[in-house]
Parts: C-alpha cells; structure tokens; sequence
C-alpha cells in the first residue's frame, strides 16, 4: 500500500534519511523505533507529504506522492492520511465534534454528513457525553481520542502517529494503545507510529528501527 523507496533528506550538511527503503502493508501497524536524532520524525513527516524529500519517491495506493502539484497535494493529504501528534493539536476555541469536523470541511463535504460521521466516530471511542465540551475541559486521555477521530473523519488509507501516547499517564496510554488495533479489527485501519515506547513497539505487527538515517 505504501512503498518508499531510497528517501534521502539533509539539512545542511548533516544527512538525516540516508536513503530509506520501506513497504507498509493494508491493515498493517507499523512502529518505529530509535534514538532521539535517527530520523523517525522526519520519515514520518515526509510519509505524510509535510516534508519533501531531497530525494527518493513515496508511493501510496501508486500514487507518486511528491509528483502532485502544490494544491492536488494538499487535498490528497487531507482526504488519504491521517494524522495523530503527541500533544492532540486540537484548536482551543472549538468542541470536540468541531475539532473533529474540521478536515470533512476542508475536503468540502456537506456539514451535516460531517457531523454525523464526527458523532459516530466519538462514540465509537466512548466520547459520546463529551461532544460539546472544549479541550480544556477534558482529559489527556479523552483529548487523544478526539485527535484520533479527528484523523478518521475522512476515512484516510493511512493514519501516521507520532508519540500520540508521550504525553499519556499509563492508564490512558494502554487504552490508547489497544485503541490503534480496535481501528485495525473495525476499520482494516493502516498505522504507522513513530515512538519510544517499548510496550507500543512490541504490540505491533511490525517493528522498524532506525540508527543514524537508515533502517536497520
């Protein structure tokens, strides 16, 4: 489904992605793990077409990523990948169900069908009290899983995770953790996710580690 292929990135002269060849399957969970510096991050950001490659092609469904124009490529992202950060990045000034809806707005879908597929999603993560309650107002663990549905609403083919448990107590990140295979059982949910915890790692289908800008 996802096949990278000799991913090169610098910054200057320090070589972050020395040529990375990588295939994720459908339905597959994906974790990578490393020292703080390998380049899971950056692999991440430019998997997700946040970040260009110097060099190198990421296809995903066939679709050669980096050859889409500024604005395909744009809404290839927001309609086909998901995204989940360590710190929930949900706009302060909205409820969840509108933090939830606000990629299904921007892909230009009716706001009615958006809010139901938003309502779904959240009770579906056992968020269906908290729908009209703002960031502030619920917990580390409840803010996750509204990032999470926030990734889901347009039903992307790949959601790309990076330490979504970092800033989890260990309660949360356990449920966090089973959540990513419920989505995978329910969903056939395709996950890569760059993280440090050991625990998350071992439950995964796959575990890649990276040393210095390269698999290893």
């Amino acid at each position: 489904m996802i096949k990278i292929e000799q991913v090169t990135k610098s910054y200057g002269s320090l070589e972050v992605l020395k040529g990375i060849d990588l295939e994720i399957r459908k339905s597959e969970i994906v974790s990578i793990v490393g020292a703080s510096g390998a380049g899971k991050s950056t692999l991440l950001q430019i998997t997700g077409s946040i970040l260009p490659p110097d060099a190198g092609t990421i296809l995903l469904n066939n679709i050669d990523v980096y050859k889409l124009k500024e604005k395909a490529l744009a809404n290839f992202r927001n309609q086909h990948i998901g995204f989940v950060f360590q710190f929930h990045q949900l706009l302060p000034e909205f409820t969840a169900i509108e933090n939830v809806c606000i990629p299904a707005f921007i892909a230009g879908g009716s706001r009615s069908k958006a809010e139901k597929r938003a309502k779904d999603l959240l009770s579906f993560l056992g968020l269906e009290k908290r729908l009209d309650h703002k960031p502030n107002e619920l917990s580390g663990g409840e803010q996750q899983r509204v990032a999470v549905a926030r990734a889901l609403i347009n039903d992307p083919d790949v959601i790309l995770a990076d330490e979504p448990s970092g800033n989890l107590d260990t309660k949360n990140k356990e449920e966090l953790h089973q959540l990513f295979f419920t989505l995978r059982d329910n969903f056939d949910q395709t996950t890569i996710i760059v993280t440090h915890d050991k625990e998350l790692a071992a439950m995964s289908d796959r575990m890649i580690t990276m040393e210095d800008g390269r698999i290893v």
